[in-house]
């Protein structure tokens, strides 16, 4: 079903068949992310996935936008910290146009002066946007807090002052020194046959050219921390943070065991004890943070100010009593059958199986089955979940963002270093 080709000029192609489907998701992955990006432009990256869809000499950014609306097809990108990814989902039949959208755009784009000046204006209002979130703005302190200092805890977005400071040349130079066919590579899942996908993408990138090294990933350390911002909300977000795992961490399906189990559903420790039995917050739940060899765990919370250091306390005694006694033999087992059940819905979607090649060839340079994830999944033990807990979630190595309303401001972290 997956297969591999590389092309004469080094680009790799990965597809999966999905035969029982009628479309097809086609991807163009950059190992390129802000992680990566000089401090002085925090936001190139980002801000060249903007610039992509603004024209080239075969299209105007109307044309771009009208090609794909009129096949029905979704062509879209994003940013993140480790990778680009610029993407078009669309009926099998349409692939060729998806293709020969997607390579022109990568390849090919202007960036002419009077767009991206519009552009920045855009960018400048997204990053507005999201500081006019609560929730974006506690998890952007969160990452900056405890990766302190490190380049994967600045947002990908950018600063203001650095987006505005770019030029046409910037990116000019940017996507020159840092989209090669050795740092670029394409996956297509849906109803497609693998050797029509590669004779695709050969045509469209014939004249792609040029080498780069791959980007090193950063290994940041993590900063125990507390950190209160004030702002006129009418709740409290919480986010109690600790080390988490990289991505190619072979302990991953034990931590994502531990991570579900902990805060991933309705009947979860922190789903039962924070709104259930106390009715302390409408959401609450752990998250991960991963990448390739760097990694952050943390709990989310959303409650009234007034009861912040209940909810804080009330979490921090669940972490404490997961460590003092362990988890439950059917618990895990009961968490293995939950996250083997996602996997196999997730993987009804041909995004998501196209993502999956390129996270696979991307983080550990090797396609794993979905039968090597289960087994690996029904391989996890309450002693293995139990060995993570201690290793990551001591009092210790917990730090405590929150933002929230003047009331907020004395609240503490039971027996961490933030405290």
């Amino acid at each position: 079903m997956i297969r591999s080709s590389t092309l004469p000029n080094g680009l790799l192609v990965l597809t999966e068949s999905m035969s029982h489907v009628r479309s097809a998701t086609i991807g163009l992955w950059c190992d390129v992310g802000s992680s990566f990006e000089p401090a002085e432009r925090r936001g190139i990256s980002h801000l060249l996935e903007h610039m992509v869809f603004k024209g080239t000499p075969r299209r105007t950014a109307r044309q771009i936008a009208e090609e794909m609306d009129a096949v029905g097809g979704e062509l879209n990108a994003m940013t993140d910290k480790e990778m680009t990814c610029f993407y078009a989902h669309v009926v099998d039949r349409h692939l060729p146009r998806a293709v020969d959208v997607l390579a022109d755009m990568l390849q090919h784009a202007r960036f002419d002066a009077g767009d991206l000046a519009r552009e920045q204006q855009v960018v400048l209002e997204e990053i507005k946007m999201y500081d006019d979130s609560p929730g974006e703005v506690v998890h952007d302190r969160f990452t900056r807090t405890l990766w302190h200092g490190a380049n994967l805890g600045d947002p990908t977005i950018g600063f203001a002052n650095t987006v505005t400071a770019i030029t046409r040349d910037d990116l000019l130079a940017w996507r020159t020194s840092r989209y090669a066919p050795s740092t670029v590579f394409v996956t297509a899942a849906g109803n497609i046959e693998h050797d029509t996908v590669v004779q695709l993408v050969a045509l469209a990138f014939a004249s792609f050219a040029g080498d780069t090294a791959p980007p090193v990933p950063e290994r940041p350390r993590f900063t125990p921390a507390l950190d209160v911002t004030i702002d006129d909300t009418e709740q409290a977000y919480v986010l109690l943070g600790m080390p988490g795992l990289a991505l190619r961490d072979e302990r991953r399906y034990a931590f994502s065991v531990l991570d579900t189990l902990l805060g991933g559903g309705m009947s979860s420790r922190l789903f039962q004890s924070v709104r259930e039995e106390r009715g302390l917050a409408y959401e609450i739940s752990t998250f991960q943070q991963g990448y390739r060899d760097a990694g952050l765990f943390g709990v989310s919370a959303g409650c009234t100010p007034e009861r912040v250091q209940e909810c804080v306390d009330v979490v921090s005694d669940e972490l404490d009593r997961l460590l003092h006694d362990g988890v439950r033999a059917d618990e895990v087992e009961r968490t293995r059958e939950h996250l083997k059940g996602n996997l196999t819905l997730a993987l009804e979607s041909t995004y998501n199986r196209m993502s999956r090649l390129a996270r696979n060839h991307i983080v550990h340079g090797r396609q794993i089955s979905t039968e090597e994830v289960e087994a690996a999944f029904d391989a996890v033990t309450a002693a293995d979940v139990d060995a993570l807990a201690r290793e990551l979630l001591g009092p210790a190595q917990r730090g405590l963002c929150v933002l929230g309303p003047a009331g907020v401001r004395g609240v503490r972290l039971p027996g961490a270093a933030a405290a």
